[in-house]
């Protein structure tokens, strides 16, 4: 089986990769195992000098990865460098803070002394996409080293020169390498591996079926994960909302990624007094967007990853518009086959389309009115997926109270929603459990483990004559 690299923008493969056989994923797996007996014994002062360094390293290259992401998914370059920028500070922000969140944690109690250990686990396996191919996996990597465990990487196949970029990365700081190693595998050894006693725990960041996948053979072990999956997110626009900031921060939530991301807003619910001005502003900043080649710095947004993504998404469009959806701004593919998708806008979106309840995975906004404030909630809530939203208002408590109300992982008030290492990030329902990022983040693949210290044998009692 070969891994190919594979430029959207040009259509050309770029390289390929051997993947890996089972016996040599096994003999990495095999060190793996071994360097977790040692590492998890490392002082926090040399993972954090290491970590640093990993940072340092990032910032270097940051030039040279962007245009790997730009080669390989088509992300222009410009946000190539935002998002190892911010790889390097989610490992500085590890770095800094992973002593103190992992620190021996007294609970009072009738013991002599108790309190909550924080042990790792051992090997993590992490499936990641192919959308943020450095981000993704650092928000992973990061916690989980400097946890004491030790990682294994399943990338996406058509980011192998990005897996391998990043095992570079590690191994330049000096961290012993079998401490995180790339696998170039296929789907089909993640199952021999998930069910290997020597994976303690496993992260996917993927589809639903993806993670139901994972999730089963895991649960079958008895092993834990942690889902990040899809997002439909909602971006409620009420009455007494900013419509002009609204509007335009809605094309950039609609826009990150050429819409490649599970925390890109995708369902617009706008109150009905507000949706027109809000529609023929959210046109005006989409058709202002530049596209091109993703190596050119004027470049807004690039082509979607692989040509079938985007006729897959040409194939919901479709769908929904033959169910009774309208075509506010007109874009999409040029043809089958290729892999640029303009920004459009579907309005009169029902029930029974598939732009109502399933995640379109690309620059596709759609508009649901609604009636009021209950129905706008009604309406974000009437969803599978519960990863991101915001809520647009000039009232800030009242903001708060709909994001309360509002199922999500997240919820934003205006403002467009992001990760960032200082806050968990995670979903409920179909967007999956667990959390990454913050102290959570790094809590989820270690053995909390409870400690008590009984005190003296209290002295007998004399016995009353």
């Amino acid at each position: 089986m070969a891994i190919e690299s594979f430029n959207p923008y040009t259509g050309k493969v770029l390289r390929r990769f051997r993947a890996f056989s089972w016996a040599k994923t096994e003999r990495i797996l095999a060190q793996a195992a071994r360097a977790a007996t040692t590492w998890r014994d490392s002082p926090f002062a040399e993972r954090r000098r290491l970590m640093h360094r990993a940072a340092d390293l990032l910032r270097e290259r940051q030039h040279e990865l962007a245009r790997l992401m730009a080669l390989e998914m088509g992300k222009p370059v410009v946000d190539g460098r935002a998002e190892i920028v911010k790889c390097a500070l989610t490992c500085d922000y590890y770095a800094d803070h992973a002593e103190e969140f992992l620190r021996d944690e007294e609970i009072k109690t009738e013991a002599r002394r108790s309190f909550i250990a924080y042990e790792p686990l051992g090997v993590v396996l992490a499936i990641m996409p192919w959308n943020f191919p450095f981000w993704q996996v650092i928000r992973f990597a990061a916690p989980a080293l400097m946890a004491g465990n030790v990682g294994l990487l399943k990338h996406a196949s058509n980011v192998p020169q990005c897996a391998l970029a990043l095992e570079s990365i590690f191994h330049d700081a000096g961290f012993p390498p079998a401490t995180f190693r790339t696998l170039l595998i296929g789907s089909e050894l993640v199952e021999k591996l998930l069910q290997d006693d020597r994976v303690k725990a496993a992260t996917l960041t993927g589809s639903e079926g993806a993670g139901a996948k994972v999730a089963a053979t895991a649960g079958a072990q008895i092993k834990k994960t942690v889902l990040e999956l899809g997002g439909s997110d909602p971006f409620v626009v009420l009455a007494d909302a900013d419509v002009e900031l609204a509007a335009k921060t809605a094309a950039q939530a609609r826009m990150v990624n050429a819409g490649q991301s599970c925390i890109a807003a995708k369902r617009f619910i706008v109150d009905k007094s507000v949706v027109k001005p809000f529609v023929n502003q959210l046109k005006t900043h989409l058709l202002a967007l530049r596209t091109g080649d993703p190596l050119d710095e004027a470049t807004q947004y690039g082509p979607l990853a692989r040509p079938d993504l985007a006729d897959e998404l040409t194939k919901q469009v479709e769908d929904s518009v033959k169910a009774g959806a309208r075509v506010e701004l007109y874009g999409g593919q040029a043809k089958p086959g290729t892999a640029l998708f303009r920004p459009m806008i579907l309005a009169n979106v029902k029930p029974g389309q598939p732009a109502y309840y399933e995640e379109l995975f690309g620059p596709v906004a759609i508009i649901l009115e609604a009636r009021n404030e209950a129905d706008a909630v009604r309406l974000a809530n009437d969803s599978r997926f519960g990863l991101g939203g915001s809520v647009w208002t000039r009232d800030a408590r009242r903001g708060e109270a709909v994001a309360r109300r509002i199922e999500s992982g997240a919820v934003f008030v205006n403002a467009m929603v992001k990760s960032s290492p200082e806050m968990p990030f995670g979903g409920v329902k179909k967007s999956g459990y667990g959390r990454e990022l913050s102290y959570l983040g790094i809590r989820e693949f270690v053995n909390q483990k409870s400690i008590w210290i009984a005190g003296e044998a209290p002295a007998e009692k004399k016995k009353v004559e």
